[in-house]
């Protein structure tokens, strides 16, 4: 929950530094205990963890079958760093990157980031591991989308596209709305004929992308999964339904969530955790970047 970013859509740099005597030591009980197929190491900044590679490990060697992630804003990501972490078990750096100039190092408040994502991101792909940039659609991104997929295809970087949400801190600035929704049904279009033409690079589902400017017009009607097929673990045991939901008990008193109809964000992990299984799932499977 710790942060040496200021993001303006999120909360979490403000966490006090006392909570670091409160973070767990360990996760590997709540790995053996959930058996999960997917791990994401998520922040905050999980970098600010100088155990991070232990946390990692121990987690990686609790279980077998599991495809471990983490997601990071890229400022303290280094070529030896992701070699540590690579050998402790991550499997896929997911580096936050929302434009590809200076706008991003101001909504991160981290002079230079940009630069420094795009060198590490292709340094660390060159030495045989996994990159994808996690980059959010906002309002003054749209028509940034495509120039940092392409950016990333031509560097083998894959990318993987999600909703601006005011839900974590309720920044209302970036929201797309009515005004947006010709632009956004456009670049869908070319996101999914990009698609055809090179799948691998977009890790996004057709049917996500199909959904987006469905959301936005405030017409989905499918249930989030949240609960059910994801929970989230917080740095000092708590569960929680999703990260932007408050904590519901530490984690050894799980008992199940029920369905809940809530709308608040289509982040991908909502929209792929709803996305059928159709044949356009599986030839994303065996592509690569």
């Amino acid at each position: 929950m710790r942060c040496n970013a200021s993001c303006a859509f999120c909360d979490y740099w403000k966490t006090s530094p006392e909570m670091k005597a409160k973070e767990l030591t360990s996760f590997a009980d709540a790995a053996r205990a959930f058996d999960p197929m997917l791990i994401t190491w998520t922040g905050g900044e999980p970098l600010l963890r100088k155990d991070l590679e232990e946390l990692v490990n121990a987690v990686d060697r609790a279980i077998s079958t599991k495809w471990t992630t983490l997601i990071t804003h890229g400022g303290m990501l280094s070529l030896e760093r992701a070699r540590s972490l690579w050998d402790a078990g991550v499997g896929q750096f997911s580096i936050s990157l929302d434009y590809l100039d200076e706008r991003h190092d101001k909504a991160r408040g981290i002079p230079g980031l940009s630069k420094k994502i795009l060198a590490n991101a292709e340094a660390i792909r060159g030495a045989g591991m996994t990159v994808r940039f996690n980059t959010v659609i906002k309002d003054d991104n749209l028509d940034d989308v495509m120039p940092l997929v392409r950016a990333a295809a031509a560097m083998r970087v894959g990318v993987n596209l999600s909703v601006y949400t005011d839900f974590k801190n309720g920044n209302r600035d970036h929201l797309l709305g009515a005004a947006h929704q010709q632009r956004l049904e456009e670049l869908v279009r070319e996101l999914l004929a990009f698609k055809k033409q090179r799948r691998g690079t977009l890790s996004n589902s057709d049917y996500y992308l199909e959904s987006i400017p469905k959301y936005v017009r405030g017409e989905m009607k499918e249930p989030c999964r949240s609960g059910q097929e994801t929970v989230h673990i917080d740095p000092y045991g708590g569960i929680r339904r999703c990260p932007d939901f408050p904590v519901d008990g530490h984690w050894k008193d799980y008992a199940g969530y029920a369905p809940i109809k809530c709308d608040r964000c289509f982040y991908a992990c909502r929209g792929e955790a709803q996305a059928p299984l159709r044949v356009d799932r599986f030839l994303d499977l065996v592509a690569s970047p």
